[in-house]
C-alpha cells in the first residue's frame, strides 16, 4: 500500500509517537527522585564474588545450633543499673515542655529520651513529644500509635511529670503555630550535644515567663558527657524500661518469634499456613535459634555512599541523579573512587556480601534468618543470592498473613517497631552496615548481654576487593577479623553515644 502525505496512516502514527509518554509514562520517567531508570530495575546485577559464592554454597554443610557461634557472651562483669537517685518529684513543675522530633524510628527513640532527662534537669512537665512525619518514609504515626503510652508515663512517674496533651489554656502551641511565624516560646537555637546549663541558662527563662517553652528541632540536643549520673541514669531508664511497643506490634512480634524458633520438617515449607498453625499449638513451638539480618540496603543508603554496587552504568546513572536531586551534591563521598571507600570501609554491604561473611563466619544452609529491612534496592533479583545461601531467610510477609500484617501495613515507624522487637528476641543480631538501627541493637543487646556482630567494615571492604582470593582464605581472614566483634561490652569513650555505649553510665560491677 502507497502512503500519502495527505493521508489518515501517518498523522495517525504521529498521534501515536505524541500519546506514547502518555501511555507508557514509565519509559519517559526522569531518573530522579521516584525510582532508579528502567534499565537499573530490569538489568538484574551479576553477582559480584562468584568465586567465593560458589565456594560457600559448595561447602554449606549444617554446623548444628551448638557451636561456639551460638554461644551468648561469655559474663563480662557488669549488670544493668537504671534506677533513677531521687524518688520525690518537686511540687511544683516550672511549666510546660513540648520537643518536635524528626528522623525514622530509632532517632525518634534518642530523642525521647532525652526530652525526658532534658524536663528533669528543668524540672518541667513533659507534654508527650510529638513525632513530625518523616520526609522520606511518609510516616505520620503519632507517639501513641507506636508507643504504649501508659506504659511510659507509670515506669517514670517519680522521675518527672507528664501530660498526654497540654491543658486548654495552651491549646494554641501547636506545630502549625510554631510554623507560621517566629514565636517567643519557640527554642529553636539549642546546639548539637548541648550541655545541661545551657538548657538552664536558654530555656527555663523562657518557662518561668510563659509557662510552656517548644524545642524544634531537638534531635541530638543534649550532650553525651559532663551530665549528671541521676541524668545519665534516667536517659537509660527511658530507653530500656519506659519505652515499651503498643500490644499490637508486641503481639505480632511475639509471633514472629515462635514462628522463627520452629524448625520446619523435611516436608514442610516455611512461611506458609501451616507453619502459622502449628506455632499457635501448645507443646508444638521449637527452641531452635535464628539470626536477624538488618539489610540495611535501601536507595538512598546506595546512593549516598556513592559505591559502585554492580548495577552497571544506568544503576550508576540513577543514583547519581537520586544523590542530586535529593543532596545537592553536599555527598561527601563522591570524592573519592569505590576502590578508596571500599578500603576504607565506607561501602554498605550488599546482599551478597553479607550473606558471604555469614557464611564464613559458619552461618549454614540450615540457618534460620529473618530479614529486617525497609524496601531493598534492586528488588528480590538483589536479594537472590542472599537466598541461596539461606534458604530459610524469612520476614514479616513471609510469616505472618495479610490479615496479622494489617495494622502495620504502610506505616514505615510500626514497621520498624516490629523489626526491633524481633530484633531484640532473636539469639544474634547483625546489620549490613553501620546506622540508627545498628546503634541502637548494639547499645540495648550489650545492655543484656546478647550476641551482636559488628561487619569489620574495612577488611571486609578490602577481602571483597581481591578477587583471587581462595574460600579458605577469606574464611579465615572473616573469623580472625570478627573474634572481637561479637558482643563484647565496650566502654563508651568521650562523646559516645550513651544509646549504643550503656557502660558505665548505665551499668554497674557485677
Amino acid at each position: 500500500m502507497k502512503l500519502h502525505r495527505g493521508g489518515g496512516v501517518v498523522p495517525l502514527a504521529g498521534l501515536f509517537v505524541l500519546l506514547l509518554p502518555v501511555l507508557f509514562p514509565s519509559l519517559f520517567a526522569p531518573l530522579g527522585h521516584a525510582s532508579p531508570s528502567m534499565l537499573s530495575e530490569w538489568n538484574a546485577p551479576k553477582p559480584r564474588h562468584l568465586r567465593l559464592l560458589k565456594s560457600a554454597l559448595q561447602e554449606q554443610t549444617s554446623n548444628g545450633q551448638e557451636s561456639d557461634l551460638w554461644m551468648p557472651p561469655a559474663n563480662q562483669g557488669w549488670k544493668t543499673c537504671v534506677e533513677s537517685t531521687t524518688s520525690m518529684l518537686p511540687e511544683n513543675s516550672q511549666g510546660y515542655l513540648q520537643v518536635f522530633l524528626d528522623g525514622g524510628l530509632n532517632q525518634q527513640r534518642m530523642g525521647i529520651c532525652d526530652a525526658v532527662a532534658v524536663a528533669k534537669i528543668l524540672n518541667a512537665t513533659l507534654v508527650i513529644p510529638l513525632l513530625e512525619v518523616n520526609p522520606v518514609w511518609q510516616d505520620s504515626s503519632s507517639f501513641m500509635d507506636i508507643f504504649d503510652v501508659d506504659h511510659f508515663i507509670d515506669v517514670l512517674k517519680n522521675d518527672i511529670s507528664m501530660v498526654k496533651e497540654l491543658p486548654d489554656e495552651f491549646s494554641w502551641s501547636t506545630r502549625d503555630y510554631y510554623a507560621t511565624a517566629i514565636r517567643a516560646t519557640r527554642i529553636k537555637t539549642a546546639p548539637i550535644h548541648a550541655s545541661a546549663n545551657w538548657y538552664l541558662e536558654n530555656v527555663l527563662p523562657v518557662l518561668e515567663s510563659y509557662g510552656i517553652a517548644a524545642i524544634s528541632p531537638f534531635s541530638h540536643r543534649l550532650a553525651f558527657d559532663n551530665m549528671p549520673m541521676d541524668i545519665q541514669r534516667l536517659r537509660c531508664k527511658v530507653n530500656f524500661q519506659a519505652l515499651s511497643f503498643v500490644p499490637h506490634v508486641r503481639a505480632l512480634g511475639d509471633a514472629l518469634v515462635s514462628r522463627l524458633r520452629y524448625t520446619p520438617g523435611k516436608n514442610e515449607v516455611a512461611g506458609t499456613k501451616y507453619l502459622r498453625e502449628v506455632t499457635d499449638a501448645k507443646g508444638k513451638q521449637g527452641a531452635g535459634k535464628f539470626v536477624v539480618l538488618h539489610l540495611r540496603f535501601d536507595k538512598d543508603m546506595a546512593a549516598h555512599s556513592a559505591c559502585d554496587f554492580g548495577g552497571g552504568k544506568a544503576e550508576k546513572l540513577a543514583l547519581a541523579k537520586y544523590r542530586q536531586v535529593i543532596w545537592q551534591g553536599r555527598v561527601l563521598n563522591s570524592q573519592f573512587t569505590d576502590e578508596e571507600l571500599r578500603n576504607q570501609g565506607r561501602c554498605p554491604l550488599t546482599p551478597e556480601e553479607i550473606g558471604l561473611l555469614l557464611a564464613a563466619l559458619g552461618f549454614d544452609n540450615s540457618t534460620r534468618l529473618y530479614l529486617a529491612s525497609h524496601k531493598v534496592y534492586g528488588g528480590e533479583a538483589r536479594i537472590s543470592t542472599l537466598r541461596k545461601l539461606f534458604p530459610f531467610m524469612e520476614d514479616k510477609k513471609s510469616l505472618a498473613s495479610a490479615a496479622e500484617r494489617a495494622q502495620i501495613k504502610g506505616k514505615a515507624s510500626l514497621l520498624a517497631a516490629v523489626d526491633y522487637y524481633v530484633s531484640m528476641h532473636s539469639d544474634i543480631f547483625i546489620s549490613a552496615s553501620p546506622g540508627n538501627m545498628h546503634n541502637a541493637m548494639v547499645g540495648h543487646r550489650s545492655y543484656q548481654n546478647m550476641k551482636t556482630i559488628r561487619p569489620n567494615m574495612g577488611l571486609l571492604g578490602q577481602l571483597f576487593m581481591n578477587k583471587s582470593m581462595s574460600w579458605p582464605d577469606f574464611q579465615q581472614e572473616v573469623i580472625e577479623g570478627h573474634k572481637t566483634r561479637q558482643g563484647q561490652l565496650r566502654l563508651r569513650k568521650p562523646d559516645q553515644s550513651i544509646y549504643t555505649y550503656p557502660a558505665p553510665d548505665c551499668m554497674c560491677h557485677a
